[in-house]
């Protein structure tokens, strides 16, 4: 199948695309990376009356880490992430989201700020940034501003974003020493969705014990899960088996998984245990230097 018609705008600035947006409101839909746009538009699952192409704005492509933050620019492509020298060093989390996004010819288009936006729960970075408590800074008509990840998924396919608003950023704090991270991810074949994958941020005390811990779940709820009670079963605790096990179960329990052709509830449910397990494990390895 093709597209259906549509009117095609690529404006040159940032001020140009908000008041395109703005004015054009649900007709509208804007194109960055393309890699989940332009198939659902060729299958016509989607067809906006426009298409209004960000590629052209400067400005909107970078990796800049200073002043305790990861900034990344929404139209940075996920190869250039899984290049960087900082998120692969820095950023054990982030890095290992950014391989195992599709395959290798959708990461040289696709960006992070499209992949974002594009709100699918199905997607591997909004678990990421669930875990390692980023923030999404959107543009509008009305200027800036800044949103938590937390408040950002309203729903599948839905954002905070208002009318008119792009992403323009996103911030990542810098972990602390003793920090890692680890994504764990099941696929029925490379490049697919997961059929559940866990991303586990955690930064430990110098005697052993969890300060801090990031969970987020992909691909078992309508949106994004953050896993509230297992991280804080976690805090102040040693990751020993017992508390590893139990957090593990908590985060299974506050799945929502459907049922469908990548599994059952009771399957995709075990798989969130099991793969929480492994990624707290490599987590918690990686924090102590071990890995």
């Amino acid at each position: 199948m093709i597209p259906a018609a549509f009117e095609y705008h690529a404006p040159a600035t940032l001020d140009d695309a908000t008041a395109l947006l703005a004015r054009l409101g649900d007709d509208a839909k804007v194109l960055s990376g393309g890699q989940s746009l332009i198939p659902l538009m060729k299958l016509r699952l989607s067809s906006p009356p426009h298409v209004v192409d960000i590629n052209g704005i400067p400005g909107l492509s970078y990796i800049r880490h200073s002043d305790g933050v990861l900034a990344i620019g929404a139209l940075t492509r996920e190869s250039e992430l899984e290049e960087s020298d900082i998120v692969r060093t820095r950023y054990p989390l982030l890095y290992d989201t950014c391989k195992v996004i599709a395959d290798p010819l959708v990461r040289n288009l696709a960006t992070i700020g499209g992949n974002l936006a594009h709100a699918d729960p199905a997607n591997d970075h909004p678990a990421t940034m669930l875990a390692l408590g980023a923030e999404i800074v959107a543009r509008g008509p009305s200027g800036q501003r800044t949103i938590p990840i937390t408040s950002f998924f309203t729903g599948p396919f839905e954002t905070a974003l208002r009318p008119g608003e792009l992403v323009v950023e996103i911030r990542i704090p810098s972990p602390p020493p003793r920090s890692g991270g680890a994504y764990f991810k099941l696929e029925r074949k490379v490049g697919d969705f997961a059929t559940a994958a866990v991303a586990v941020q955690l930064t430990l005390r110098a005697d052993g014990t969890c300060e801090r811990a990031g969970i987020g779940l992909t691909n078992v709820g309508l949106t994004p899960i953050k896993a509230t009670q297992a991280e804080a079963a976690l805090s102040g605790q040693r990751l020993d088996d017992t508390t590893i096990a139990r957090a593990a179960r908590l985060a299974s329990e506050a799945s929502e998984p459907t049922a469908d052709l990548r599994g059952s509830v009771a399957y995709k449910r075990d798989l969130v245990r099991v793969l929480t397990s492994r990624a707290l494990r490599k987590a918690a390895e990686r924090a102590e230097g071990r890995s």
